[in-house]
């Protein structure tokens, strides 16, 4: 049924609008998905989703514990429109609910921290399965939950006096580096598969086109028609 309705609303569409879409899925991975732990500035976060998109990674993570997240549109530049969302606010422990979702559908549960066992990017090997890139709080950090359940640690080397990056220059950087050694490592399946693709196309779609609700339930009477 959605390849036909995304044949049906791909009408409604220009044909470079529809292109692009096209163009920009063959780039997309959902092998890399980023979480974002309780960030209490809004314009972080939203840097962070824009990133998230130009760097071609899907699924981002949203685990609200103390603080809300919102979205700045004049930061994020509409790019939560082309991402797809998953918050975890509704439990006491919002962080492990995260952890334990992400563990089933295949992560490794990588904390963006320093820490006796870590790796620096450089020798993070992306070959061992699928990661979860997990970004703490601006001031605490990544919780004592995360450092717990973390399967791995990564950090960006530094040497000047300053103990760590700003968060949305420290996932820019994580993901402009592993990204791009995602995509030159011919060993890894990373893009996304045709399922994916055709779920995330009629998102788009959805997003994109004017009234794609009534035209959608248009379509859907069309079928029903048809069957009987």
């Amino acid at each position: 049924m959605n390849k036909k309705l995304i044949n049906y609303l791909t009408t409604f569409v220009t044909p470079d609008r529809l292109q692009l879409f096209e163009k920009v899925l063959q780039y997309r991975t959902s092998y890399l998905t980023v979480v974002l732990e309780d960030i209490y500035q809004s314009q972080n976060a939203s840097a962070v989703l824009r990133s998230c998109d130009c760097f071609g990674v899907q699924h981002v993570n949203v685990i609200e514990n103390r603080n809300t997240f919102n979205v700045n549109k004049e930061v994020a530049l509409g790019s939560s429109k082309w991402l797809s969302i998953r918050k975890f606010a509704e439990s006491n422990n919002n962080s492990l609910n995260a952890v334990k979702t992400l563990k089933n559908e295949g992560y490794r549960i990588i904390a963006t921290s320093p820490h006796k066992n870590d790796k620096t990017l450089e020798d993070f090997d992306l070959t061992k399965g699928k990661a979860a890139l997990v970004f703490g709080s601006e001031l605490p950090g990544i919780s004592d939950t995360i450092m717990k359940e973390a399967d791995e640690f990564v950090k960006i080397p530094m040497f000047g006096f300053t103990e760590s990056f700003n968060i949305s220059v420290s996932a820019a950087i994580t993901l402009h580096h592993l990204t791009g050694k995602l995509r030159n490592n011919a060993t890894i399946n990373w893009q996304l598969t045709s399922v994916e693709k055709e779920n995330i196309m009629l998102e788009w779609l959805r997003s994109t086109i004017k009234r794609s609700a009534l035209l959608e339930q248009r379509f859907l009477e069309n079928e029903k028609k048809k069957q009987k």
